[in-house]
């Protein structure tokens, strides 16, 4: 399995601290937010390379991170790449960046894909036997009890088997309390639907889309995740984070 890693965003809301720093490399509880990320995502995953898109704004210090961060990783294999944006005017958008990374590193395999900003509380674990057990398209999901928060997110109805019946990226009117994390297991054979995805002009941008228009064509999953994932949005959510996360 190969991860695919979505660091090309600009975080416009959390200025000033990213005008010169991506997200994902601010730090939470002594260690930036990425690594926390990549100490998940590692965890009986059997994933043996990793892709981290990044615009060109951000390159140089995501690649000094990669650099660094092969050598506490095992050797696992990092590979940072240059999207070649520059601002959120001609940004590719997420969709965008999983078959730019799919095209240049010619990935054939099952993949992961996830948001490098979000905060999990818990180990994966679960979720890459979850996958491994069934096999099907597999999304990481939690319940969310707000539901002005839900309408950030993409929003599902599950079957007993927790097969997915609908989604909607954020609805104005949530069905139910379960929400889809950035975090995402597509099979190899899944590979030519995002590029068909993406030629037939759908939307790019929010990842939440890809799934929303997969599950009509063939089955994907959720998996219920008992941690909990933060996404931080704002400099005072960061902030408070910080201060909780120091504290467990």
């Amino acid at each position: 399995m190969k991860a695919i890693i979505l660091a090309a965003g600009y975080a416009t809301r959390l200025y000033p601290l990213t005008i010169d720093t991506p997200k994902a490399l601010l730090p939470v509880a002594g260690k930036a937010i990425l690594d926390h990320l990549m100490e998940k995502i590692l965890d009986n995953s059997g994933i043996d390379e990793i892709y981290v898109v990044s615009n060109d704004r951000f390159f140089t210090p995501l690649n000094e991170w990669a650099t660094d961060a092969i050598n506490r990783y095992n050797g696992v294999r990092i590979s940072v790449m240059n999207d070649g944006t520059t601002s959120n005017d001609n940004r590719r958008g997420a969709i965008g960046d999983i078959l730019f990374a799919i095209e240049q590193a010619g990935i054939d395999d099952d993949i992961l894909v996830a948001a490098s900003d979000n905060l999990l509380s818990g180990s994966l674990s679960g979720y890459f036997e979850d996958f491994r057990r069934h096999g099907r398209d597999l999304l990481l999901c939690g319940r969310l009890p707000d539901i002005e928060e839900r309408k950030r997110y993409a929003v599902l109805e599950l079957d007993e088997e927790n097969r997915v019946l609908s989604l909607t990226e954020k609805p104005e009117n949530p069905k139910t309390d379960i929400v889809a994390y950035a975090e995402y297991i597509y099979r190899r054979d899944t590979i030519p639907e995002i590029r068909r995805y993406i030629a037939e002009g759908n939307n790019p941008d929010s990842p939440g889309h890809l799934p929303e228009w997969l599950y009509r064509k063939k089955e994907v999953r959720a998996y219920i995740y008992p941690g909990q994932c933060v996404d931080i949005g704002t400099v005072k959510m960061y902030r408070e984070t910080c201060e909780a996360w120091e504290r467990k």
